[in-house]
C-alpha cells in the first residue's frame, strides 16, 4: 500500500550536495535513495548545490556533480537551487529570530570550548559562556540561538520515534559563523521552505541534526518535513565514505553495475538479470519495487572491495 494518501500533499523530495569535490559513492547512495523514494511516490526531485560555505567550494565540482547525476540517469525537476544566491532569505530570517530576542553574540573560539571541556565536561554542548552578550558590544562574533528546554519528538520513517531535550543535548547552537556565513543548520531550513520539500531522505549522520532543524522550523513557523535517515556507507575502517577520508570519485564510465550493486547496498534484492541492463531500466525497477523496509536493521554499510563503482 502507498503510504501517501490522496489527501497527502504533493511530494518534494531533495538532494543537497556540497560542491567540495566530485561525487562519491556514498552520495550517490543517497542521491540514489532520495531518487526513487521521490519517482515511487510520483513525486518531484529536486536537486539543491549546498554552496553556502564557500571558502570550501572547489571550482568546478558543482558541474561536475549535477554530469555525474545525469551520467546515471537520476535527472531533477525544475531549475537547480544554489544556496549562495538566496543569502537575502537568509538574512530575513535570521532578522526574524532576532526579533524574537532568541539570538546573542558569541566570541568564543574552539579552542576556548575545547577548553573549557577539558576543565568542566559536557562534550560538545555548548555551556552558555555568551548567553549574557549583547549585539551593540560584540564586533567579531558568531550568531547563537537559545534552545531553552525546547523538547524536539518526530517519527522517522526508517529510524522510528526520535526524541530530546534540545538544550541537555546541544546548547545553543550556532546559525550564523563568525565569518559573517550563515551556518548550514539555518541555511537548509530555509531553503527547504523556499523549495516547497515535503520529504528529506538523507545518511543517518545528520540525525543529530534534525531537531535542531525542526526547532528553527516550528520557531519560523514552516510546516515540519516528512525525515527519513539511512545506514550510511563506510569503508573498510569503519569510516564514512566522504571527501574527508579521501573517498574515490564515483566512475561514470559504466553506470549500469554501479546502480545495480546501489539497489543491492540499498536492500532493494534486483534480479541478476539486471546488473546488465540499461541504467534507465535498473532505475524503472527501482522505482516499482522500492522498499526502504530491509534498511531498518541498519546503521551503516560496507561496499565490497571489487565494487565496480571507483576509479
Amino acid at each position: 500500500m502507498n503510504p501517501l494518501s490522496k489527501s497527502t500533499p504533493i511530494y518534494i523530495g531533495r538532494f543537497a550536495p556540497s560542491p567540495t569535490g566530485p561525487l562519491h559513492l556514498g552520495s550517490l547512495y543517497t542521491a540514489l535513495a532520495s531518487f526513487l523514494d521521490a519517482r515511487h511516490h510520483q513525486g518531484k526531485w529536486l536537486v539543491r548545490i549546498d554552496d553556502v560555505d564557500i571558502p570550501r567550494n572547489a571550482p568546478g565540482a558543482a558541474d561536475l556533480i549535477l554530469k555525474t547525476l545525469e551520467a546515471f540517469g537520476l535527472h531533477w525537476d525544475e531549475t537547480i537551487y544554489y544556496e549562495s544566491r538566496h543569502f537575502n532569505h537568509y538574512e530575513s530570517a535570521l532578522a526574524r529570530l532576532k526579533a524574537l530576542n532568541l539570538l546573542y553574540p558569541c566570541t568564543c573560539s574552539r579552542k576556548k570550548l575545547a577548553d573549557y571541556a577539558q576543565h568542566h565536561g559536557g562534550g560538545d554542548r555548548y555551556p552558555g559562556i555568551c548567553r549574557d552578550k549583547n549585539f551593540h558590544e560584540q564586533n567579531d562574533y558568531a550568531v547563537r540561538i537559545r534552545t531553552n528546554g525546547a523538547f524536539i519528538e518526530f517519527i522517522d520513517r526508517l529510524q522510528g520515534r526520535f526524541s530530546e531535550n534540545l538544550n541537555a543535548a546541544h546548547g545553543d547552537f550556532i546559525i550564523k559563523r563568525k565569518d559573517h556565513l550563515f551556518a548550514y543548520q539555518l541555511a537548509v531550513v530555509v531553503d527547504d521552505q523556499a523549495q516547497g520539500v515535503t520529504h528529506i531522505v538523507r545518511g543517518i549522520d545528520l540525525l543529530d541534526s534534525t531537531s535542531k532543524q525542526i526547532f528553527l522550523q516550528m520557531l519560523l513557523g514552516y510546516p515540519l518535513p516528512s525525515y527519513m535517515h539511512l545506514p550510511i556507507l563506510v569503508d573498510q575502517k569503519g569510516q564514512k565514505l566522504s571527501k574527508q577520508t579521501y573517498a574515490q570519485a564515483v566512475d561514470q564510465r559504466n553506470p549500469g553495475p554501479v546502480l545495480f550493486h546501489l539497489l543491492q547496498l540499498l536492500k532493494q534484492a534486483p534480479p541478476e538479470e539486471l546488473i546488465d541492463a540499461l541504467p534507465q531500466e535498473i532505475l524503472q525497477w527501482g522505482i516499482s519495487h522500492w522498499n526502504p523496509a530491509p534498511l531498518q536493521s541498519w546503521t551503516q554499510l560496507c561496499p565490497s572491495n571489487g565494487f565496480v563503482g571507483l576509479n
